[in-house]
């Protein structure tokens, strides 16, 4: 079962990248006792998004545009954040 940190950074991204996939990842798990553990089980994520909005985007610019779909999440509200983002057809099989 998501979280509340996992559905809103699912609700952000797609709204604002109507991703053509998505998934969030929890990684908190992996880094419990570790730096960056508020306890909270929701401190560490990886998302894999795949958006129209990429295309012809150098791999910078589709980073800043996920961050700023998140806005305070990353860096404020999670202790982690790894992103891998694809235009259609890109992502490895």
């Amino acid at each position: 079962m998501a979280g509340e940190m996992q559905t809103e950074i699912e609700m952000r991204l797609r709204e604002e990248l109507s991703p053509t996939r998505l998934e969030v990842i929890n990684d908190s798990a992996h880094h419990a006792g570790h730096s960056g553990d508020d306890g909270s089980g929701e401190s560490h994520f990886t998302v894999i998004v795949e958006s129209s909005q990429f295309d012809g985007m150098s791999r910078l610019a589709r980073q800043r545009k996920v961050l700023a779909a998140l806005g305070d999440i990353p860096g404020e509200r999670v202790h982690a954040f790894a992103m891998k983002c694809y235009a259609p057809g890109e992502a490895p099989t």
